[in-house]
């Protein structure tokens, strides 16, 4: 029978916590592997802490031979457009998604908004021009106007779409390590974090160990940012985003679970795919599309066993699908002792492996 929400687990509000400004990673660490990782079980076990400090490659310890870690393959592109009006004001795109099957139609999202009607230009680069279209629901239709081919035109003068709580300007560093080491289909306009620890020698690790790692797609859109402003979160939508299972994936998973192995899942959006598109037997099924599932207290679970993520934002519908798979209480006391202990928060910060 499915857990019930108490009234608190539905208030947006019951979902905050204080975070020092100063504990939001600015920067990733050197190395991929070297952040912390805070293990939560959701079963407390008698005479066990609740929750351990530990170090990210310790991960390889709660993996047995026959699971699956389930990863997103989705990858970032640099969707940033920065130039300037005609008048030399400055202005800026933010690429969604192609609307054409050559990319040179696009949604996007514009600042200044209120400037930036149908009609007008915005010179990115000698050689890339963006053309605001029309206006379109939360954003504009936007054509790229280019004697290149778009995408290389988008690549060659493309920022990394830093999430706004990283108060800098992107790098060139920031497009490697801003991506995880098996992004392979683009389309993200920001990372599935979780991932970013990951290295090709630690995944080499989980594989020796009998670990089979499956890629599904999942197009992060920018809606992954926005906090839930409702009262309740039954009157939040989330945005839909692109999803894809291959027939591959959805059998290696399926024999997984037929041979009693359990699915990890990397990060919330592999969450919200395999949630999304498993069958109510819990068969794992192929095949692309959208998403708008919000995953939040109270849901029953029929895909996922475990779960590593990073620390998400307050009242994010990132932070509410973690509560809804560990309990609101038990997590929001993760949270309060991982500020405590100085981890570092967000997509460059530490990881949270939920048992």
């Amino acid at each position: 029978m499915p857990r019930l929400a108490s009234s608190s687990d539905a208030d947006t509000e019951a979902y905050g916590y204080d975070l020092p400004r100063h504990l939001i990673a600015e920067h990733p660490l050197p190395e991929r592997d070297a952040s912390r990782l805070l293990v939560l079980r959701r079963d407390e076990r008698k005479g066990e802490p609740a929750f351990e400090d530990r170090r990210f490659p310790d991960l390889l310890e709660h993996l047995d031979p026959g699971d699956a870690l389930v990863v997103n393959d989705s990858r970032v592109f640099p969707a940033r457009l920065v130039g300037r009006k005609p008048t030399g004001a400055a202005a800026e795109i933010l690429l969604l998604r192609p609307i054409d099957s050559d990319a040179h139609r696009w949604e996007a999202l514009v600042r200044p908004g209120q400037k930036l009607k149908p009609g007008r230009v915005v010179e990115v680069a000698e050689g890339l021009s963006v053309r605001i279209e029309a206006s379109r629901e939360g954003g504009r239709e936007v054509l790229l106007e280019t004697a290149d081919d778009p995408w290389t035109a988008i690549e060659r003068h493309g920022l990394v779409p830093l999430p706004p709580y990283i108060r800098r300007e992107s790098t060139e560093a920031d497009r490697e390590r801003y991506q995880t080491v098996y992004a392979a289909h683009r389309g993200s306009v920001a990372a599935p974090t979780a991932g970013l620890h990951l290295t090709e020698e630690l995944l080499e690790s989980v594989r020796r160990r009998g670990v089979r790692v499956v890629p599904i797609t999942l197009h992060v859109g920018p809606g992954t940012f926005r906090p839930v402003e409702a009262p309740r979160l039954e009157e939040h939508r989330l945005e839909a985003e692109r999803h894809a299972v291959s027939p591959e994936s959805a059998g290696t998973l399926n024999e997984v679970r037929s041979e009693g192995g359990r699915v990890v899942a990397v990060g919330t959006t592999v969450v919200r795919v395999l949630e999304a598109t498993v069958r109510e037997n819990g068969v794992f099924e192929a095949g692309s599309g959208e998403t708008d599932l919000f995953i939040h207290p109270p849901f029953r679970f029929r895909a996922v066993d475990r779960l590593l993520t990073n620390f998400h934002l307050p009242q994010s519908t990132l932070l509410m699908l973690v509560a809804a798979f560990a309990g609101r209480e038990r997590v929001l006391g993760a949270y309060r002792h991982a500020v405590a202990e100085r981890y570092r928060f967000y997509s460059y910060g530490d990881a949270m492996l939920v048992l």
